[in-house]
């Protein structure tokens, strides 16, 4: 099933700019020219010393390349031909076998009408300790639903959310997300962790937050990050639904231009995804007491605060969490991942939801970067599902055992 939008010949690049300079020149010539960055998600974020990977259409390779090389700038190719890539990354799909929802093959990554097929499935098949349920409409209608994950053993517990999917092209996370559920509901008899865990909270699973973005990254544009609502000014569509959250809403490393990929939209929570979240989320503050939200690509666990460089409150007990995760993440294939605040660790953004869960009194919220460092970038191959997920897998249980014990 190739995509309508074409990428043959388009490249993915990487650079590492030495000096003021050279940062400079780039972030000049990739707001002219009409590039895509992958990393990090704005011109702005581009600093000295730090990977600017960006993908580069067809037709701006002539005259980008050439440029790079006359100011002497370094620069690699990490993917010579995208639409190659992409057809790499999920084989050729139309061949693939869709067996019934029993035999659901995790190590693939599927398309929003069959992840939601299957949660429906699950509700169905597993009542004893899935609950279904909807905190509202996208956009463009299509409902946005949470799997209740945990035993109903007593009227009153405490809850853990997770949410995959804020960026339509980031398709690990969702992945990810229903990997969490399979595991949970295969382990739940035999791993006396995964029983502690489902009788004594509740986990709140979205396996994708920006339905309409995921859908048109399946049908339209592959590299498609935010949501789908229409500007009627600028013709463009959608907001970073990472930039919407009511928490230094539009300040630093969130654009004001509709058309950008870090667009913080006309209003916090202008998105009906993120207004319904943040309602649900706001509702059930009491019994919420971590908030994981799992993005692509870098390798990190980051934590608060985004909006500025400061340190949380409860630093210490965050910080031990994460160092523990990543320890716990790193025991199954060696895939080192870095951990910090979210501000200095990646860079500056507002807006996003991490912040305002905690800004919302949820005390341990962390976001995810998953594999890879930009090898693959946002085209992780199917046949990395499995271990990816799998060091996820003990990065999450680590943080939920931690949440079960007080720390002080």
């Amino acid at each position: 099933a190739a995509l309508p939008l074409r990428y043959a010949g388009d490249k993915v690049i990487r650079v590492v700019p030495e000096s003021k300079k050279e940062t400079q020149i780039l972030r000049a010539a990739f707001n002219r020219l009409k590039v895509d960055l992958w990393q990090p998600s704005s011109p702005l974020h581009i600093v000295e010393g730090a990977v600017t990977d960006v993908r580069v259409p067809r037709n701006t390779t002539r005259s980008l390349l050439p440029f790079l090389q006359q100011a002497n700038i370094q620069y690699t190719i990490l993917i010579s031909d995208l639409q190659e890539a992409i057809e790499n990354q999920t084989g050729r799909r139309s061949h693939r076998n869709r067996r019934s929802l029993s035999e659901y093959n995790y190590e693939v990554y599927h398309s929003l009408e069959e992840i939601e097929d299957w949660m429906h499935y699950l509700n169905r098949t597993s009542s004893d300790l899935v609950h279904m349920f909807s905190v509202g409409k996208s956009y463009e209608g299509r409902p946005l639903y949470v799997l209740k994950l945990g035993k109903r053993s007593r009227p009153y517990k405490k809850a853990v959310w997770i949410d995959c999917g804020i960026h339509a092209r980031e398709w690990i996370g969702p992945a990810f997300c229903q990997w969490f559920v399979k595991e949970a509901l295969q382990t739940y008899q035999t791993d006396p962790d995964m029983r502690k865990m489902l009788t004594q909270l509740y986990f709140y699973i979205m396996p994708v937050f920006n339905v309409d973005g995921y859908r048109f990254s399946w049908t339209n544009d592959r590299f498609w990050r935010k949501t789908r609502s229409k500007n009627m000014r600028f013709h463009c569509h959608g907001v970073d639904a990472n930039r919407n959250w009511k928490v230094k809403w539009c300040d630093e490393g969130a654009s004001l231009h509709p058309c950008d990929d870090t667009y913080c939209g006309p209003f916090p929570e202008s998105e009906p995804e993120v207004k319904a979240v943040a309602h649900f989320l706001r509702k059930h503050r009491k019994q919420i007491k971590a908030y994981l939200s799992f993005h692509a690509y870098a390798q990190m666990l980051l934590y608060p605060y985004s909006y500025k460089y400061a340190t949380i409150p409860n630093f210490n007990c965050v910080e031990l969490a994460a160092y523990n995760a990543v320890n716990a993440l790193q025991s199954a294939y060696g895939v080192r991942y870095r951990y910090g605040p979210a501000s200095s660790t990646l860079y500056v953004s507002s807006g996003s939801s991490m912040d305002w869960a905690y800004k919302n009194g949820i005390p341990y919220a962390f976001a995810f970067e998953l594999r890879d460092t930009g090898h693959f970038g946002f085209l992780l191959p199917e046949t990395l599902i499995k271990p990816t997920c799998t060091e996820t897998m003990l990065a999450v249980k680590n943080i939920t055992l931690h949440l079960l014990k007080k720390c002080h």
